[in-house]
């Protein structure tokens, strides 16, 4: 019989030597280095220009560095940036370098030729870069849109045999968006009678001009914080102080000393330290209010201490003869309060009303000490980082705004009360008519 066995055996060892073979192959291929199939992006990325932080700002100058590594078989002859729509850059300064080593740290500056069409920017090299090379490019002066977004730069190469492929992997660039205000401010800083003013130490200090424009949103916050709680405050004081008024003059004694006793207390301290006590003293009893509605509170309880007294001087400036005739003719005293008292009482104190709403408007001022976000308090956190006193002189120019055509309207009222304003105009007219034009004829 024959032996099979020797044949079976030489089969085995044949399969298993190709089996190590394609295993021994496979191991080399892995370890060998992948060539990259294309120019690939390694960075991309923007200079941050936000002031201390590393945001990068629309609306402001940055610099943008891509990099990218060729495979081993790509000789680069020119690379291309197509940045987003809206973007300004300039080409004076853009460079293209070559890096090599193993930490990338040997640099090499070809000769290139930068060319821009639209919002392409080209780098062509004078000759073809080393295949396999890192390149490096960057761009100066480049301003993104101001509203910011995620802004996506494309791009293209050249080989030197002349054929074109497209970048791959190009990341978005995140950009945070820029007010009008800052984008003003910083258009500011490069003008040079800007910077010829701010030579100047006490003009920079107290009005510089990018500060000034750049505290206007936020100052303009607090203004609008400091209204809406004067006018809430004010039209609340007004009824308040209007019981305490006629509990003056009222005839029970215990009334007299209630009013007496809260009119005295407010008027005779310090409106800042009845801010502290409401904002310190009711956390520490367990009292917790908001600080707006607390804010509005304690200033309407300190106004009408204030229109009490001007609403007491009123009334009694109207002659007993009014209220005697008004009982004579049959009316209460509760309707000679209501139909002949209040009305003229509220005509003349008018003026002075307008004129401690003034007031009132300018000591919400003193809320900032407590921490409640009106003008001072914006203003001063922006005096803070930036150590210019400009941001108050923004604060009174909002203070300002309010309170010159307010007293300008106090001064016309008192003078329609006083008829100074009708006399003036009956004198204007009378003169007119007698021919009389200018002061050298009155003369």
């Amino acid at each position: 019989m024959q032996d099979n066995r020797k044949p079976r055996y030489g089969v085995r060892r044949g399969m298993l030597a190709l089996a190590c073979a394609l295993l021994a192959s496979c191991a080399l291929v892995s370890a060998a280095p992948t060539a990259a199939l294309a120019l690939e992006t390694a960075k991309c990325s923007a200079k941050p220009n936000g002031s201390g932080s590393s945001d990068v700002l629309g609306g402001q100058e940055t610099r943008i560095t891509w990099e990218g590594q060729a495979s081993a078989d790509e000789s680069v002859a020119s690379v291309s940036l197509t940045l987003p729509e809206g973007t300004s850059y300039s080409t004076d300064d853009a460079r293209l370098t070559l890096l090599s080593g193993d930490d990338l740290m040997t640099r090499e500056r070809p000769k290139t030729s930068v060319s821009s069409d639209g919002q392409t920017v080209t780098f062509a090299l004078d000759e073809a870069a080393p295949a396999g090379s890192y390149v490096r490019l960057e761009l100066y002066k480049i301003v993104f849109p101001i509203a910011g977004g995620d802004e996506q730069i494309s791009g293209s190469y050249t080989l030197a045999d002349g054929s074109a492929h497209d970048i791959s992997d190009v990341p978005a660039i995140t950009v945070t968006g820029t007010s009008f205000w800052d984008s003003a401010s910083n258009w500011l800083k490069e003008q040079p009678w800007v910077q010829k003013w701010n030579e100047n130490t006490f003009l920079r200090l107290f009005l510089n001009p990018p500060i000034l424009v750049s505290s206007i949103p936020s100052v303009f916050q607090g203004f609008l914080m400091a209204l809406a709680i004067v006018l809430v405050a004010f039209p609340l004081a007004i009824p308040f102080g209007f019981i305490l008024a006629l509990m003056r003059i009222s005839k029970p004694r215990v009334l007299r000393a209630i009013s007496g006793f809260y009119v005295n207390i407010v008027r005779g301290t310090p409106a800042f330290l009845q801010i502290y006590i409401a904002f310190f003293g009711l956390p520490l009893a367990g009292v917790q209010i908001p600080s707006y509605p607390l804010g509005v509170v304690v200033l309407a309880m300190n106004s009408a201490a204030y229109l009490c007294e001007i609403f007491r001087a009123g009334i009694q400036s109207i002659p007993k003869g009014q209220s005697e005739a008004a009982r004579s003719l049959g009316m209460t005293s509760v309707q000679t309060m209501i139909y002949i008292i209040i009305p003229q009482t509220f005509r003349n104190v008018l003026p002075t009303m307008t004129s401690e709403f003034i007031l009132l408007y300018k000591d919400t001022s003193l809320l900032a000490a407590v921490g409640v976000m009106e003008v001072v308090m914006y203003s001063k956190t922006i005096v803070a980082s930036t150590g210019s006193i400009t941001p108050y002189i923004v604060a009174a120019l909002f203070y300002l705004v309010v309170t010159i055509p307010l007293a300008r309207l106090v001064s016309g009222l008192e003078a329609r009360m006083l008829g100074t304003e009708a006399a003036g105009r009956r004198r204007k007219k009378s003169l007119n008519e007698a021919g009389v034009i200018d002061g050298d004829h009155i003369a």
